[in-house]
């Protein structure tokens, strides 16, 4: 795979056949690289050879002098709303940028040669995480280390554990467990637009409270701790309105599957839900197109999976996306096109990312046989997903959208999209155009709100 670097620690536990649990722990040596060449939280500070990848200057941390945010609760203005493409990518110029594409992408294009296109802006690393965030991320990578069994983490708290991942099973966990703000809470809309252009919506109320990176709670060393707490309400459609499902996750959901409830309001009854996980279909209108470890490009138990990082590789991908969130672009506009969103609702920069590959270990099943996964170096975030079947066709290519969060000084995940390139239907979850903007802190609610007691007793 053309751009893509070893690392020499990496190729060492390869050689000497490491357990994922034997790399951990990192020297005061390796520590003060994260004053020097890496960032505070462990990304390489210079650009790349030819500048179209900027060297990271750290220079924002929240709102920039030029941004009129409101606060909390109101919508996150573009930082960089007066920029104009670069250039755009086309299925007539695929060749010439193809080795900076994943195979779902140069997919994409090949399938929908019409309308499919990628619009390339300047390339920014101005932002920075909180200090709570990269004083904790300094400290996992002294104390982090994975459970026996390498789908747990102890010895961390508020962020990536390891800053500098020397095996598959550290760099997965650094994106499950990356930093962010104290929770989230909005109405969202889910939309499958079909080949013959008919969709099916879904909205929600979504609210979380996160534990893991909430700056009110205290560090823990304990892979049985419970992260985050959910809870989805059903607006839409009619006949599931009132539906609520709601729990908890924890530091290792192998060792202790999450544990989530189900109040019915035919019934006015709340039961635990089944367990669901790995290549359960996701409910709802969503059911086909993803499964429930797909969430946010993974999520869940990684036990199923041999973890292997190839390295590095300079990609073009979705980054600083406020554009797709703005109230002025209606939902019908953004998702008019057949086989993908509309284009024009899409932002992509060059940026350096790990590559990670998922195999799927004998004697386990999933319905993805392999997945390979690109993770933005200056976030710990999983931005593009593609997945194989098994015969190891390229199935699905999915793609998260970010944005900087200013009052939780974080990046935050913003709209996802699922491609299924054999039937040509997509999905495009949390869409906020048409509700009003999400809110990531100064929370009325917190962790009492989201037990069965509460839910019943708010219910009723």
């Amino acid at each position: 795979m053309p751009r893509e670097l070893q690392s020499p620690a990496l190729l060492l536990a390869c050689l000497l056949g490491l357990s994922p649990v034997a790399l951990a722990g990192l020297s005061e040596a390796e520590l003060n690289r994260l004053d020097q060449d890496l960032t505070p939280i462990g990304a390489e500070r210079a650009g790349n050879a030819d500048g179209s990848i900027p060297a990271w200057s750290g220079q924002w941390r929240g709102a920039p002098a030029h941004v009129a945010f409101a606060g909390s609760g109101s919508l996150y203005p573009d930082p960089y709303a007066d920029e104009r493409p670069l250039f755009s990518i086309t299925a007539q110029n695929l060749e010439q940028y193809q080795d900076r594409l994943s195979d779902g992408q140069v997919a994409l294009f090949k399938r929908y040669p019409r309308s499919y296109r990628m619009d390339i802006y300047p390339s920014h690393r101005d932002f920075r995480p909180s200090a709570n965030i990269e004083a904790h991320i300094r400290e996992n990578g002294r104390t982090a280390q994975l459970s026996e069994d390498g789908n747990g983490v102890t010895g961390a708290w508020g962020g990536s554990p390891f800053p500098i991942p020397k095996n598959g099973n550290q760099l997965i966990k650094n994106h499950i467990l990356q930093g962010r703000g104290p929770g989230e809470e909005g109405i969202y809309s889910l939309i499958v637009t079909l080949t013959n252009g008919k969709q099916a919506r879904q909205v929600q109320h979504h609210q979380t409270f996160n534990i893991w990176t909430n700056p009110d709670s205290h560090r823990q060393n304990d892979s049985d701790a419970i992260t985050g707490h959910f809870m989805h309400k059903t607006l839409e459609p009619a006949r599931e309105l009132g539906k609520i499902t709601f729990g908890h996750g924890f530091v290792n959901p192998v060792a202790n599957a999450q544990q989530s409830w189900q109040y019915d309001p035919g019934s006015r009854r709340v039961r635990r839900a089944p367990n669901v996980g790995y290549d359960n279909p996701s409910s709802g209108a969503s059911g086909s197109l993803r499964v429930n470890d797909d969430s946010r490009m993974f999520n869940g138990g990684t036990d199923r999976y041999q973890w292997t990082i190839i390295g590095k590789r300079e990609l073009f991908i979705p980054y600083h996306n406020y554009r797709i969130n703005d109230p002025a672009i209606t939902l019908a506009k953004l998702t008019e096109t057949i086989g993908h969103p509309n284009p024009e609702t899409l932002r992509y920069e060059l940026h350096r990312v790990w590559v990670l590959e998922a195999s799927l270990k004998p004697g386990n099943r999933h319905v993805y046989a392999k997945r390979r996964f690109y993770i933005d170096e200056d976030t710990w975030g999983a931005v593009i997903a593609d997945s194989y079947d098994a015969r190891n066709h390229l199935w699905r290519t999915n793609l998260q959208t970010t944005f900087y969060a200013y009052d939780t000084q974080s990046y935050q995940p913003g709209p996802s999209v699922y491609h299924d390139l054999i039937s040509g239907a997509y999905l495009v979850d949390r869409l906020t155009n048409e509700h009003g903007p999400i809110r990531l802190a100064g929370f009325t609610h917190d962790a009492g709100d989201f037990t069965p007691a509460a839910v019943r007793k708010r219910a009723k």
